[in-house]
């Protein structure tokens, strides 16, 4: 008689989708551990007049803004400070006006994500011609005409220090939208595990989750034959389960912080969703709950990711008992129990990072929540998502009505 395991592994052979084609371009320079700020003087040009864009002061507090002085001196610099987390498209033009302004021809991001994803919509918006809102609501890709930057990342989280995409909010329209393209690669970007010792405990529960919905977007969709990919992103989870509550705890265990940093870049710099399906309907409405409550994105993702699915339960079961079995050491007697299982591991890691995974948690307005996302994505013409474009609208009413 097979066993459960050997049962569950004829069936995803019995279901296995070939790799896709694909092509992997990604030109950034990382230069990853601790003091290497001090190389910004020889990844700048020589002689270019550099804008210096960051966001609240944070970097005055634990000493990034002298670093980063330091190896600037020698370079005109002009500072930027003010970029939001969920950075504005108000704020950020007019960064764009001072960078025509004064001509100049080279930005350094020093921040997390939102800084980062901010310099990627100033690097596009420079040199555009015409409304520049329609990189976002057109969701352009940007081939040329940018003005080049580098980063300094002072929150692992998002993985924008080493990919080509952006979010921004529209503050006038409460809208929250994505872009990228290949000329949105930063040239460089810095990573200095020790800039994890500063941060609140919030801030690292927030990195944490946020690198592992990144995963778990290109993971969870359905059994594939890239082997090699699901071993990859299989590993970066578990890293992420075995690290993310000791960092929260001890921010200054340099060991730690340094795992959890490339964890982070490595969920989101193109590797790991390469031949594979990808699925996404879990930041694109995460996205409508930050634009709509300020809810912090990686809190969004808490909410939504466990209920889309349950939601997409049928279709998503095979990938679920996998994940379940390899990440979360699940034997179930059945595909389905396992994946159920699963979820529920997922649901007790979000909490143990001291996530809520209730709307009803953050908002008191959650009640027409799930109506005016619903329409805001038929607006768009977003009526088939997901890595089989079959969440619905409906679908989507589902997941977030279960969400409250």
């Amino acid at each position: 008689m097979l066993q459960p395991a050997q049962v569950y592994n004829l069936y995803l052979c019995a279901n296995f989708t070939f790799m896709l084609n694909f092509e992997y371009y990604n030109p950034v320079n990382l230069v990853f551990g601790r003091g290497q700020i001090a190389k910004i003087s020889k990844l700048i040009p020589e002689g270019a007049k550099v804008l210096m864009a960051y966001g609240g002061g944070s970097i005055f507090k634990n000493g990034i803004y002298e670093q980063v002085s330091t190896a600037l001196e020698g370079h005109e610099v002009t500072e930027f400070k003010g970029i939001e987390p969920n950075p504005r498209y108000e704020t950020l033009m007019k960064a764009v006006e001072i960078v025509r302004e004064k001509n100049i021809d080279f930005i350094l991001a020093v921040g997390g994500g939102s800084v980062i994803d901010g310099v990627k919509f100033i690097s596009a918006a420079v040199k555009f011609e015409g409304d520049t809102k329609e990189i976002l609501h057109k969701r352009l890709r940007i081939e040329e005409n940018t003005v080049p930057f580098g980063t300094v990342l002072t929150l692992p989280a998002t993985g924008s220090e080493m990919n080509s995409g952006s979010v921004v909010t529209i503050e006038e329209t409460q809208e929250k939208l994505p872009f990228g393209g290949p000329a949105l690669f930063p040239q460089f970007s810095i990573c200095d595990p020790t800039v994890v010792a500063s941060l609140p405990t919030r801030q690292v529960q927030n990195g944490v989750i946020d690198a592992f919905t990144h995963v778990m977007e290109q993971y969870l969709t359905y059994p594939h034959d890239a082997i090699l990919q699901d071993r990859i992103a299989e590993g970066i989870l578990q890293t992420l389960v075995e690290i993310g509550p000791k960092v929260a705890k001890d921010p200054s265990n340099y060991e730690m912080a340094a795992n959890l940093m490339w964890s982070c870049t490595m969920a989101l710099n193109g590797l790991i969703q390469k031949g594979v399906p990808t699925d996404w309907a879990t930041h694109m409405i995460g996205h409508e709950l930050t634009a709509l409550y300020e809810i912090d994105h990686a809190r969004t993702l808490a909410i939504v990711g466990p209920n889309l699915y349950r939601v997409m339960f049928d279709s998503k079961k095979d990938k679920l008992a996998q994940y379940g079995q390899r990440v979360w050491n699940i034997n179930a007697d059945t595909i389905e129990q396992g994946a159920l299982e699963a979820i529920e591991k997922t649901v007790q890691f979000f909490h143990t990072m001291g996530m809520d995974t209730k709307l009803s948690n953050y908002t008191p307005e959650y009640e027409k929540t799930a109506d005016f996302i619903v329409k805001r994505f038929e607006e768009r013409g977003w009526k088939a998502l997901g890595e089989k474009q079959n969440i619905t609208p409906e679908k989507v009413r589902d997941i977030v009505e279960l969400s409250y």
